[in-house]
């Protein structure tokens, strides 16, 4: 009887780009309303190059600090199965971004608020090479002082708890979060069981 040898393992994907993004995916808040801010970063690679072709996913509390965002972030058309977009008034508390070919993302969304000590928003990285996601958080500066009481933060050292926390850009209402996946500066990533 022979013996067959085992298929070779191969890493996973990316296959992002059919079903999974959808047009608007970064536009969490509703259109033209006072208090949005925009987030946007690049993810980089573990030798600091930009990865192309992830997928960002962002989670979070409302300007409330609700956590009762609306259904509907990608609709369908009822007639024809197509795209029929956000409904453009509605807080969704989600999205899904993929990453340019420089590797950058970027959201329009509301500040949340906190549902815990020091507001955040969750996001999630799909990229080639990992078989898993990775969770992260993303932290706004100015909240420094609630930062001493989030219980995630305050159990990092403080150079690694500096890749959870945006930097405000000159542009007001926006903020840079990259996300280092390995390697010197790796982003913090959480592990749930």
């Amino acid at each position: 009887m022979t013996q067959l040898s085992p298929t070779p393992s191969h890493t996973v994907g990316p296959f992002y780009g059919y079903a999974l993004p959808f047009p608007g995916g970064g536009d969490i808040a509703p259109a033209g309303h006072p208090g949005t801010i925009t987030v946007h970063g690049r993810v980089h690679d573990g030798a600091g190059a930009p990865v192309p072709d992830a997928l960002i996913e962002l989670w979070q509390a409302g300007p409330d600090g609700s956590l009762s965002g609306a259904p509907g972030s990608m609709r369908r058309d009822p007639v024809t199965g197509g795209f029929a977009g956000r409904n453009g008034v509605d807080f969704t508390g989600f999205a899904r971004i993929a990453t340019d070919a420089d590797g950058h993302w970027t959201a329009r969304t509301l500040r949340p608020g906190a549902p815990a000590p020091a507001p955040y928003i969750s996001v999630c990285v799909h990229a080639r090479g990992l078989l898993h996601h990775l969770y992260t958080r993303l932290y706004f500066p100015e909240d420094g002082r609630a930062h001493a009481a989030d219980p995630l933060l305050a159990a990092l050292d403080p150079a690694r708890r500096e890749t959870l926390v945006a930097t405000a850009e000159p542009q007001p209402g926006t903020y840079r979060f990259d996300i280092r996946l390995q390697g010197e500066g790796e982003t913090v990533f959480l592990e749930f069981r």
